[in-house]
């Protein structure tokens, strides 16, 4: 979706991708999802879910390559699922509706044990937030989701998807540290 105001340049493009990772412990299956998606040299800035206007958000394919160096602040909002029980699943999804001609939106993450139980979530706290928005709520269009799944054999896991609204330098680095 796209609001209809605006140019390219004027709009914030956020970025929705999803991986999963396994490690020796489940914090190291969690930064293997962070690998995967392209998101784990960053400090995370867990976000609410408030999509602002002039907003677009998009499918991406992984691993992103979000602008920034080692340590930047990542502006996203993201649903991790872990699991250390072989046989078990771990399911993560972003479910999103958007005002096409403003691009003011909502966001809501999940986590469960299957794509259906994250799915079912999804849809019902979105209609949770469309009516507790009133007519705006009433005007965003349909829901749009992105699940991730994986499923334990001998080591952790993590499922996790991420929607990557910006990075953000704490300070500007000399043209040596600029990697």
């Amino acid at each position: 979706m796209s609001p209809r105001h605006g140019t390219d340049s004027s709009r914030l493009n956020i970025q929705v991708a999803a991986g999963a990772g396994s490690g020796c412990t489940s914090l190291a299956a969690f930064d293997s999802a962070l690998q995967t998606v392209g998101a784990a040299n960053f400090n995370l800035i867990r976000l609410s879910s408030v999509i602002p206007a002039m907003s677009i958000l998009s499918l991406a394919s992984t691993p992103l390559s979000p602008p920034g160096h080692w340590g930047d602040r990542l502006y996203l909002v993201y649903a991790a699922s872990r699991t250390t029980v072989p046989g078990a699943q771990a399911w993560a999804g972003l479910g999103w509706i958007q005002d096409t001609e403003s691009g003011c939106g909502l966001l809501v993450e999940h986590e469960g044990g299957s794509e259906a139980e994250v799915s079912a979530d999804i849809h019902a706290s979105i209609a949770s937030l469309r009516k507790g928005r009133g007519h705006l709520g009433e005007q965003m269009g349909n829901v749009e989701l992105a699940t991730c799944g994986v499923t334990c054999t001998d080591q952790p896991v993590c499922a996790l998807v991420v929607a990557v609204f910006k990075t953000e330098p704490w300070h500007d680095l000399p043209a040596s540290l600029a990697h």
